[in-house]
């Protein structure tokens, strides 16, 4: 229990819960509570104004029964669903603004306008932290973070410039400007958002996809592929494979390493999977998903459900 509340803590911060003063900030604003890594939706608020200097925490507060401990800045529960452990598992709520996972409380993390920030509650056993989501599309890179709009780079496989071109397309579509492109593996910066395309022995180069293959507790992503990149096994909450997928599997997901922005990776176990991977960068099949892998042209959520043992 004590570690659980260190990592809380940690993650979540301290922090008084006052409002702050000034006129409401124009701009959409939503809302997003949901348990098991998004697979049951709680609830979902849209807000075309918000209160100046309104935060993450006063927004739940103002359409959810919510719990809190530590001076304020830590949500121990929300109607009734509350942190702690679950059959004999640790549980707590954890949230994300634009796809990122917070870096202050949320009593401190003020609000602005286009944010979408998203609640969950679920098992942290296997991954104490999950840095980025992808279930905010086209956030993060519309918006970007705390007001602070990225660059936005496509890092394209030399096979794969057709996976490559559906990406870019579609996020013209959904309005986010892409700066350029480059190779797998070249340096971006602090400042630059990338998604990575390509099948997946090629965009394993890339220092920050390759966090993938150690799992969860390194990337926060419950999928990890096979040496040769030819199958792709799925992981459930508390780490274990759930089921292996073979050709065809394409996968959608995002990771941070050190202090760079997120990268996202839109890979398969060939350019079949590739390809469905790029025809799901779309807001509809990437809604309430923390990543998303593709079955014969089927998303599967991820993490998976545990199976009871």
């Amino acid at each position: 229990m004590r570690r659980a509340l260190a990592l809380v803590l940690l993650i979540v911060g301290l922090g008084g819960c006052g409002l702050g003063s000034g006129s409401a900030k124009t701009g959409g604003v939503s809302l997003t509570v949901s348990r098991n890594f998004g697979a049951e939706r709680l609830g979902h608020f849209d807000r075309s104004k918000v209160p100046g200097g309104e935060t993450v925490m006063r927004l739940l507060q103002r359409d959810f029964e919510v719990q809190t401990r530590y001076g304020g800045g830590f949500v121990q529960e929300v109607d009734g669903i509350a942190g702690g452990r679950r059959s004999g598992r640790p549980v707590d709520w954890f949230f994300y603004v634009n796809g990122l996972e917070a870096s202050q409380g949320a009593a401190s993390r003020r609000i602005t306008p286009g944010d979408r920030i998203w609640w969950d509650h679920h098992d942290w056993g296997a991954a104490m932290r999950v840095p980025a989501v992808v279930g905010s599309f086209p956030e993060p890179f519309k918006s970007g973070s705390e007001g602070k709009r990225f660059p936005t780079r496509i890092d394209c496989a030399r096979d794969s410039a057709a996976s490559c071109e559906e990406v870019r397309k579609r996020l013209d579509i959904a309005g986010v400007k892409v700066g350029g492109s480059s190779s797998i593996g070249q340096d971006a910066g602090p400042d630059t958002l990338r998604i990575v395309v390509g099948r997946w022995p090629e965009v394993r180069a890339d220092p920050a996809v390759r966090l993938i293959e150690r799992g969860p507790a390194v990337s926060g992503v419950f999928a990890r592929f096979d040496r040769p990149g030819t199958r792709l096994d799925l992981l459930e909450p508390r780490g274990r494979v759930l089921s292996r997928l073979g050709a065809g599997t394409g996968l959608v997901a995002a990771t941070r390493l050190s202090d760079q922005q997120p990268t996202w990776v839109v890979t398969g176990t060939d350019a079949v999977g590739v390809a469905a991977a790029a025809a799901a960068i779309n807001e509809d099949r990437l809604r309430d998903h923390f990543a998303l892998a593709i079955e014969n042209g089927r998303g599967v959520s991820l993490p998976p459900p545990a199976v009871t043992p």
